[in-house]
């Protein structure tokens, strides 16, 4: 009789993995797992481990795992909250729980729309338009929308009506933003530097290898940065940046980290986007990552107001309540 231990993780969305451990399960053809009543694919298993990939149509919700016909656990599916998009980094959640998503488009190609809103009730609207590759976002101090243009090397400033204002240029391939306390803005060209920037002016605080994607930021709530740089290497470390400008690595053992952000936990959540191990991941005291939400290709991480929990492929958002 089978018994299980785990449902690593618990939350998933298409295409991601889940690990079922235990012991006494059967292999071969009499193998099946069912959500609820639709099957799973098995990727791999043993008499103590089943890994399933969840199936893409499947829809959102908390739905029991079923070992032929006797329920294990249950995985929570993220339900799509927006479709369509052109997705590089993380999407952004306003105070008011709105989601803003990108269409970035193809370099050098303007999109009719550059940004989408998404209501809390899940309409999506467009915002702002004219902003040529809509890269990364972030809100600032001012409660206003920044957005970086990787084409450009530009940030862009945009007002509660959708129109952008370009508060910053000369960024190199400009993407990940993020703001201190102290109103500071900085904002990751993927060549190789951060650049600090006040009142429209750029200095370089720190130089980091060249990625082949994008540099992803996120502020720590003790004021550190934290960045991601996927290169094409089997392993890519997460830097942390203090105050004065010194860079550790904190963390070596994602495949290809990209978007990341603190929760309401205040810990730091990772995208490892490396196929395969896919997912969001949470970091641990230990230097180790646990995971949180399996999925086949995401890149990007959000928390809202009220606790909502978003990632993100480059076509679509997923939320979780």
């Amino acid at each position: 009789m089978a018994a299980v231990t785990s449902v690593v993780p618990e939350r998933a969305v298409g295409r991601g993995r889940v690990t079922i451990t235990g012991s006494g399960f059967s292999v071969g053809d009499a193998a099946e797992v069912l959500l609820r009543d639709t099957p799973a694919r098995i990727s791999f298993a043993s008499s103590r481990r089943l890994v399933i990939t969840i199936p893409d149509e499947i829809e959102g919700g908390r739905l029991p795992v079923l070992l032929g016909a006797t329920t294990i656990g249950q995985v929570s599916i993220g339900s799509v909250w927006a479709t369509g998009l052109h997705q590089v980094d993380n999407p952004v959640f306003d105070r008011a729980g709105n989601l803003f998503v990108t269409y970035s488009g193809s370099r050098g190609t303007e999109s009719p729309v550059s940004i989408f809103r998404v209501t809390p009730e899940g309409t999506r609207e467009p915002f702002a338009s004219g902003i040529v590759n809509a890269t990364s976002m972030t809100i600032g101090p001012d409660s206003r929308l920044y957005v970086s243009s990787r084409f450009e090397g530009a940030v862009y400033r945009v007002a509660a009506d959708g129109t952008p204002e370009q508060v910053a240029s000369d960024l190199g391939v400009a993407c990940g933003i993020a703001f201190d306390e102290d109103g500071w803005m900085f904002v990751g060209d993927r060549s190789g530097t951060i650049f600090r920037v006040r009142d429209g002016r750029a200095t370089a605080y720190a130089t980091l290898p060249a990625s082949v994607a994008a540099f992803h930021l996120a502020m720590s709530p003790d004021g550190e940065l934290h960045v991601t740089a996927p290169t094409l290497g089997t392993y890519d470390p997460i830097y942390k940046i203090d105050r004065r400008g010194k860079i550790t690595t904190i963390a070596s053992s994602l495949g290809r980290p990209q978007g990341l952000a603190f929760g309401p936990d205040l810990r730091l959540y990772v995208i490892d986007a490396l196929a395969g191990s896919s997912g969001l991941h949470r970091l641990e005291a230990d230097g180790s990552f646990t995971p949180v939400v399996a999925g086949g290709t995401l890149v990007g991480v959000a928390f809202g107001p009220k606790g909502e929990l978003v990632v993100a492929s480059n076509e679509t958002a997923y939320r979780f309540d």
